[in-house]
Protein backbone atom coordinates (compact mmCIF):
# COMPACT_ATOMS: atom_id res chain seq x y z
CA UNK A 1 0.00 0.00 0.00
CA UNK A 2 1.79 3.22 -1.66
CA UNK A 3 -0.70 5.45 0.05
CA UNK A 4 -0.28 7.42 3.70
CA UNK A 5 -2.51 6.38 6.46
CA UNK A 6 -3.14 7.11 10.07
CA UNK A 7 -4.92 4.26 12.22
CA UNK A 8 -6.20 6.08 15.93
CA UNK A 9 -8.06 4.23 18.57
CA UNK A 10 -10.05 1.03 18.58
CA UNK A 11 -13.16 -0.67 18.48
CA UNK A 12 -14.94 -0.92 15.05
CA UNK A 13 -12.86 0.17 11.67
CA UNK A 14 -14.00 3.79 10.54
CA UNK A 15 -12.44 4.80 7.40
CA UNK A 16 -12.32 8.97 6.43
CA UNK A 17 -12.10 10.21 2.72
CA UNK A 18 -11.21 13.52 2.34
CA UNK A 19 -12.47 15.99 0.59
CA UNK A 20 -11.10 17.74 -2.77
CA UNK A 21 -8.05 20.57 -2.30
CA UNK A 22 -7.53 19.18 1.22
CA UNK A 23 -6.04 15.72 3.03
CA UNK A 24 -5.96 14.05 5.93
CA UNK A 25 -5.68 17.05 8.42
CA UNK A 26 -9.23 17.81 7.34
CA UNK A 27 -10.25 15.08 9.73
CA UNK A 28 -8.24 16.37 12.77
CA UNK A 29 -10.76 17.00 15.17
CA UNK A 30 -13.05 14.52 13.94
CA UNK A 31 -10.61 12.21 14.61
CA UNK A 32 -10.03 12.85 17.78
CA UNK A 33 -13.61 12.21 19.41
CA UNK A 34 -14.60 9.09 16.71
CA UNK A 35 -11.12 7.58 18.07
CA UNK A 36 -12.64 7.44 21.73
CA UNK A 37 -14.98 4.58 20.44
CA UNK A 38 -13.52 3.46 16.83
CA UNK A 39 -10.79 2.46 14.86
CA UNK A 40 -9.97 5.42 12.58
CA UNK A 41 -8.08 5.38 9.53
CA UNK A 42 -7.89 8.45 7.84
CA UNK A 43 -4.98 8.55 4.35
CA UNK A 44 -4.50 11.13 2.33
CA UNK A 45 -5.62 10.25 -0.89
CA UNK A 46 -3.61 9.83 -4.61
CA UNK A 47 -2.06 13.39 -5.50
CA UNK A 48 -2.96 14.59 -1.75
CA UNK A 49 -1.03 14.91 1.37
CA UNK A 50 1.87 12.59 2.18
CA UNK A 51 0.57 10.63 -0.67
CA UNK A 52 2.18 9.58 -3.87
CA UNK A 53 1.32 11.60 -6.80
CA UNK A 54 -0.71 10.26 -9.60
CA UNK A 55 0.57 8.38 -13.44
CA UNK A 56 -1.70 8.93 -15.44
CA UNK A 57 -5.32 7.29 -14.61
CA UNK A 58 -7.00 7.47 -11.05
CA UNK A 59 -9.40 4.98 -9.56
CA UNK A 60 -9.85 6.53 -6.16
CA UNK A 61 -12.67 3.66 -5.40
CA UNK A 62 -10.17 1.19 -5.99
CA UNK A 63 -7.85 3.19 -4.12
CA UNK A 64 -9.75 2.23 -0.83
CA UNK A 65 -10.63 -0.72 -1.40
CA UNK A 66 -7.15 -1.30 -1.62
CA UNK A 67 -6.20 0.13 1.92
CA UNK A 68 -9.03 -1.38 3.65
CA UNK A 69 -7.75 -4.82 1.88
CA UNK A 70 -4.37 -4.21 2.94
CA UNK A 71 -5.30 -3.23 6.67
CA UNK A 72 -7.49 -6.56 6.42
CA UNK A 73 -10.80 -4.55 6.79
CA UNK A 74 -13.67 -7.47 5.80
CA UNK A 75 -15.83 -4.23 6.78
CA UNK A 76 -16.22 -0.41 8.02
CA UNK A 77 -17.96 2.39 8.36
CA UNK A 78 -16.83 4.79 5.64
CA UNK A 79 -17.25 8.68 5.98
CA UNK A 80 -16.69 10.64 3.05
CA UNK A 81 -16.81 14.34 2.41
CA UNK A 82 -17.63 16.27 -0.77
CA UNK A 83 -15.59 14.25 -3.27
CA UNK A 84 -14.45 12.28 -0.28
CA UNK A 85 -18.59 11.25 0.01
CA UNK A 86 -18.33 10.93 -4.12
CA UNK A 87 -16.04 8.53 -3.56
CA UNK A 88 -17.53 6.26 -0.83
CA UNK A 89 -20.85 6.44 -2.32
CA UNK A 90 -19.59 4.95 -5.32
CA UNK A 91 -17.83 2.23 -3.04
CA UNK A 92 -20.96 1.90 -1.60
CA UNK A 93 -22.56 1.11 -4.82
CA UNK A 94 -20.04 -0.93 -6.18
CA UNK A 95 -18.86 -2.90 -2.80
CA UNK A 96 -21.65 -2.80 -0.42
CA UNK A 97 -20.46 -6.08 1.39
CA UNK A 98 -17.47 -3.81 2.34
CA UNK A 99 -19.46 -0.89 3.96
CA UNK A 100 -21.26 -1.23 7.19
CA UNK A 101 -22.66 2.20 7.28
CA UNK A 102 -22.25 4.85 5.16
CA UNK A 103 -21.90 8.68 6.39
CA UNK A 104 -21.67 11.51 3.98
CA UNK A 105 -20.84 15.23 4.02
CA UNK A 106 -22.07 17.68 1.43
CA UNK A 107 -20.97 14.82 -1.31
CA UNK A 108 -20.42 15.41 -5.07
CA UNK A 109 -22.01 12.72 -7.12
CA UNK A 110 -20.31 10.98 -9.93
CA UNK A 111 -23.22 11.80 -13.25
CA UNK A 112 -24.38 14.66 -11.86
CA UNK A 113 -24.06 18.02 -13.90
CA UNK A 114 -22.75 21.17 -12.32
CA UNK A 115 -23.96 24.52 -12.72
CA UNK A 116 -22.52 26.89 -15.44
CA UNK A 117 -21.77 29.38 -12.39
CA UNK A 118 -19.93 26.09 -10.32
CA UNK A 119 -18.09 25.18 -13.82
CA UNK A 120 -17.31 28.81 -14.45
CA UNK A 121 -15.26 28.78 -10.87
CA UNK A 122 -13.13 26.04 -11.18
CA UNK A 123 -12.52 27.43 -14.76
CA UNK A 124 -11.21 30.69 -13.48
CA UNK A 125 -9.00 28.98 -10.39
CA UNK A 126 -7.54 26.68 -13.39
CA UNK A 127 -6.87 29.83 -15.64
CA UNK A 128 -4.69 31.75 -12.63
CA UNK A 129 -2.41 28.57 -12.49
CA UNK A 130 0.23 29.00 -12.12
CA UNK A 131 -0.05 31.82 -9.84
CA UNK A 132 -0.93 29.84 -6.71
CA UNK A 133 -1.58 33.37 -4.44
CA UNK A 134 -3.85 33.78 -6.98
CA UNK A 135 -5.69 31.25 -7.39
CA UNK A 136 -5.90 31.05 -3.33
CA UNK A 137 -7.57 34.25 -3.49
CA UNK A 138 -10.01 33.04 -6.09
CA UNK A 139 -10.87 29.34 -4.53
CA UNK A 140 -11.55 31.36 -0.83
CA UNK A 141 -13.60 33.84 -2.34
CA UNK A 142 -16.52 31.16 -2.85
CA UNK A 143 -19.67 30.89 -0.24
CA UNK A 144 -17.72 27.09 -0.19
CA UNK A 145 -15.58 28.63 2.68
CA UNK A 146 -17.69 31.82 4.02
CA UNK A 147 -18.03 29.98 7.27
CA UNK A 148 -14.24 28.40 7.76
CA UNK A 149 -12.50 31.92 7.10
CA UNK A 150 -13.72 33.59 9.73
CA UNK A 151 -12.98 30.66 11.88
CA UNK A 152 -9.90 29.78 14.49
CA UNK A 153 -9.17 26.85 10.83
CA UNK A 154 -8.65 29.74 8.56
CA UNK A 155 -4.78 28.81 8.60
CA UNK A 156 -5.13 25.24 8.33
CA UNK A 157 -7.54 25.36 5.38
CA UNK A 158 -5.12 27.89 3.38
CA UNK A 159 -2.20 25.43 3.70
CA UNK A 160 -3.97 22.53 2.55
CA UNK A 161 -5.46 24.06 -0.45
CA UNK A 162 -1.70 25.89 -1.24
CA UNK A 163 -0.31 22.09 -0.85
CA UNK A 164 -3.17 21.11 -3.09
CA UNK A 165 -2.38 23.60 -5.77
CA UNK A 166 1.10 23.55 -5.81
CA UNK A 167 1.13 19.58 -6.32
CA UNK A 168 -1.63 19.66 -9.01
CA UNK A 169 0.86 21.63 -11.22
CA UNK A 170 3.04 18.81 -11.35
CA UNK A 171 0.40 15.84 -12.03
CA UNK A 172 0.75 14.42 -15.36
CA UNK A 173 -1.74 16.72 -18.12
CA UNK A 174 -3.25 13.71 -18.78
CA UNK A 175 -4.19 12.92 -15.55
CA UNK A 176 -7.76 12.07 -15.02
CA UNK A 177 -10.25 10.31 -12.63
CA UNK A 178 -11.87 6.32 -13.35
CA UNK A 179 -15.33 6.21 -11.81
CA UNK A 180 -17.23 3.07 -11.93
CA UNK A 181 -19.94 2.86 -14.26
CA UNK A 182 -23.37 3.19 -14.64
CA UNK A 183 -22.83 6.54 -12.80
CA UNK A 184 -23.52 6.70 -9.21
CA UNK A 185 -26.19 9.55 -10.30
CA UNK A 186 -28.48 6.70 -12.70
CA UNK A 187 -27.70 4.26 -9.59
CA UNK A 188 -28.77 5.65 -5.97
CA UNK A 189 -31.80 3.97 -5.28
CA UNK A 190 -29.74 0.68 -5.15
CA UNK A 191 -27.44 2.28 -2.59
CA UNK A 192 -28.20 -0.51 0.54
CA UNK A 193 -26.56 0.61 3.56
CA UNK A 194 -27.75 2.86 6.31
CA UNK A 195 -27.10 6.41 5.20
CA UNK A 196 -26.74 9.46 7.14
CA UNK A 197 -26.30 12.72 5.08
CA UNK A 198 -24.84 16.35 6.11
CA UNK A 199 -24.81 19.21 4.80
CA UNK A 200 -24.57 23.24 5.82
CA UNK A 201 -27.27 25.59 5.33
CA UNK A 202 -24.96 27.87 3.98
CA UNK A 203 -23.35 25.45 1.30
CA UNK A 204 -23.80 26.08 -2.26
CA UNK A 205 -27.11 25.79 -4.24
CA UNK A 206 -25.32 22.90 -6.32
CA UNK A 207 -24.85 20.97 -3.17
CA UNK A 208 -28.64 20.94 -2.55
CA UNK A 209 -29.11 20.14 -5.78
CA UNK A 210 -27.03 16.97 -5.10
CA UNK A 211 -28.63 16.24 -1.73
CA UNK A 212 -31.83 16.45 -3.21
CA UNK A 213 -31.05 13.34 -5.96
CA UNK A 214 -29.96 11.13 -2.76
CA UNK A 215 -33.91 11.43 -1.30
CA UNK A 216 -34.42 8.52 -3.71
CA UNK A 217 -32.33 6.48 -1.32
CA UNK A 218 -34.32 4.25 0.69
CA UNK A 219 -32.40 4.05 4.13
CA UNK A 220 -31.41 7.76 4.62
CA UNK A 221 -31.50 10.42 7.19
CA UNK A 222 -30.52 13.94 6.64
CA UNK A 223 -29.09 16.59 9.15
CA UNK A 224 -28.69 19.90 8.06
CA UNK A 225 -26.46 21.99 10.38
CA UNK A 226 -27.29 26.17 11.32
CA UNK A 227 -24.50 28.18 10.50
CA UNK A 228 -22.26 25.97 8.38
CA UNK A 229 -20.58 26.11 4.95
CA UNK A 230 -19.34 23.13 3.26
CA UNK A 231 -16.14 22.67 5.19
CA UNK A 232 -18.15 20.84 8.24
CA UNK A 233 -15.32 18.85 9.06
CA UNK A 234 -13.40 22.01 10.24
CA UNK A 235 -16.16 24.01 11.28
CA UNK A 236 -18.63 22.16 13.20
CA UNK A 237 -16.83 18.58 14.14
CA UNK A 238 -19.11 18.90 17.64
CA UNK A 239 -22.07 18.47 15.42
CA UNK A 240 -21.05 15.29 13.34
CA UNK A 241 -19.39 13.64 16.02
CA UNK A 242 -22.84 13.21 18.17
CA UNK A 243 -25.15 12.26 15.07
CA UNK A 244 -22.36 9.65 13.59
CA UNK A 245 -22.03 8.07 17.27
CA UNK A 246 -25.99 7.72 17.71
CA UNK A 247 -25.95 6.82 14.17
CA UNK A 248 -23.47 4.26 14.36
CA UNK A 249 -25.09 2.73 17.50
CA UNK A 250 -28.54 2.73 16.53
Amino acid sequence: MDLYFEITGNGHPVVLVHSGGTDLREWTLLVSLLSKNYKVIAFDGRGAGKSPSPIKHVNYVEDVLALMDDLELNQAAIIGHSMGGQIATDLALNYPERVSKLVLIAPSLTGFSYSKEFEQYHNEILEAAPNIDKMLELALCSSTYQVVIDSPLKDLIVRMLRHHFERMLKWPVDFCMKWPQPPAMERLEELNPETLFFIGKKDLADNFRVADCFRRVPNIRFVEIEDADHMLPLTHSENLYQEITAFMED
